[in-house]
């Protein structure tokens, strides 16, 4: 896996986060409710207090070991309890379900909609962030089952609305534009109508 993920304008984060799919799947599962750059620069954080980011490894840490970890300062994410209990959980599913790497997860997956139910399988994975995963894998990591871009929703299109859009310092600047005017028109990330 080789992919053109730009988010945490630090090199060896992004560098991570486009080799490794558990690096990638951690990130996304951090993004929320802080900078998108907090969120992805969290699983090199954590694999250089743990000295890797082997699922096997980290699914056989006692949770409350691993919640630790996260909680050092500086935190991983805003939440550290909360979201080091998922990533702790994402790890056991990953060992459990897809043969122990983030790869797994999409590796074999014949269809948009195969990898789709995967994710949704995920701790933390709702229908929103499994369809941007959907995308990034498409748009930044070249992982394109049958049916990916409709699998994606509307974060398949061309217009930088999410984290898939990310290749440079110049489209983060777009994504960051377009969720502005998207929050100004009331609409979310899908363009639809906010209540």
């Amino acid at each position: 896996m080789v992919g053109t993920l730009y988010i945490t304008g630090v090199e060896e984060s992004d560098a991570l986060l486009n080799t490794d799919g558990t690096a990638l799947l951690i990130g996304m599962l951090l993004d929320q409710q802080v900078p998108m750059e907090w969120a992805f620069a969290g699983p090199a954080t954590l694999r250089s207090r743990l000295g890797h980011l082997d699922p096997t490894r980290i699914a056989a840490l006692p949770q409350d070991e691993f919640v630790a970890v996260c909680c050092e300062k500086p935190a991983i994410h805003r939440f550290p309890a909360s979201m080091g209990r998922r990533v702790h959980e994402l790890c056991v599913l990953v060992v459990d379900e897809f043969g122990g790497t983030g790869e797994g997860v999409w590796r074999d997956a014949r269809t948009g909609a195969e990898l789709y139910a995967r994710l949704r399988r995920l701790p933390g994975y709702g229908d929103e962030k499994a369809r941007i995963f959907v995308a990034l894998l498409g748009k930044r990591m070249d992982v394109r089952p049958r049916g990916w871009k409709a699998a994606a929703g509307a974060f398949g299109d061309t217009k930088p609305r999410s984290v898939a859009d990310i290749s440079s310092p110049v489209s983060l600047g777009k994504v960051r534009e377009w969720k502005k005017a998207a929050k100004a028109a009331k609409r979310d990330k899908q363009d639809r109508p906010v209540d």
